[in-house]
């Protein structure tokens, strides 16, 4: 029943939208993706919104938690209890920034699905696939499309493209991160702006790479957006650090460290 439910409302309509769409750009199912990819991020543009607002509050915030942690260091149930209190106060939910996410993650399924369902080549695929195509002639022209956008081929992972969705995502949350003023929270903050992008570089290397071309797509519209929202971020602040860090590597040391 569910399975019936997902692919009428989903699975079936994407599809065909995807289909149509690569006809009209020229039979170029790579573009198709990457139009479906913007449209979906404009639709979802509320939900990023308000998590561009949530990240912002977080960081306005920071000096206060790491009050409140100094504050309660040895009695961790009020800790708890004081950090949901400001929380209230400000109107922040701390998963907030989650929902985004949650709400992107159907699109991935439908989006994997649609690709492995269209990117056939025999007759069996054809066959299997006339299940999800609507009675319109324009569908049924379009087919078969082509695999192949710029170096590689749709239907199969791509290296360099894997790369590419580990480096777009990395930077996307480093515009994103709040400042964090206690060393444990900015330590596991740190950990998880390195670990998601790796994770989803390894996922890019076994899906199709439709969906590796989706997610770089998404984070560079993101990036685009928190640019114009809150400028570099924290992207900045890693980039001066590591300004500081090369350019002290060139200094001349002062003369009581040279051995005569």
């Amino acid at each position: 029943m569910i399975g019936n439910i997902w692919q009428l409302i989903i699975l079936n309509p994407l599809i065909n939208i995807l289909i149509v769409l690569a006809h009209v750009l020229f039979g170029n199912f790579g573009l198709a993706i990457i139009v479906i990819t913007v449209i979906f991020n404009l639709l979802l543009y509320p939900f990023s919104r308000r998590q561009m607002k949530l990240t912002k509050a977080q960081q306005d915030m920071a000096p206060k938690l790491a009050e409140i942690r100094k504050k309660y260091a040895k009695d961790s149930q009020k800790l708890a209890e004081e950090q949901m209190k400001l929380y209230r106060e400000l109107g922040i939910s701390p998963i907030g920034c989650l929902l985004p996410m949650l709400i992107q993650m159907p699109i991935w399924f439908a989006l994997y699905q649609s690709i492995m369902r269209v990117m056939v080549a025999n007759p069996e695929g054809f066959a299997n696939l006339s299940n999800y195509l609507y009675s319109w002639s324009v569908v049924y022209n379009a087919l078969p499309l082509n695999s192949h956008f710029l170096w590689f081929n749709l239907a199969t992972p791509d290296m360099l493209l894997a790369l590419l969705v580990g480096v777009a995502m990395w930077l996307q949350q480093k515009m994103a991160a709040p400042l964090v003023a206690d060393p444990q929270t900015q330590a596991q903050t740190q950990t998880m702006q390195l670990m998601m992008p790796i994770m989803f570089m390894f996922l890019s290397m076994t899906f199709p790479s439709g969906l590796a071309l989706y997610w770089v797509v998404s984070n560079l519209f993101r990036i685009v957006l928190q640019y114009f929202y809150s400028g570099w971020g924290g992207l900045a602040t890693t980039a001066e650090s590591m300004k500081k860090l090369f350019s002290g590597r060139g200094k001349t040391p002062p003369q009581k460290y040279i051995k005569k």
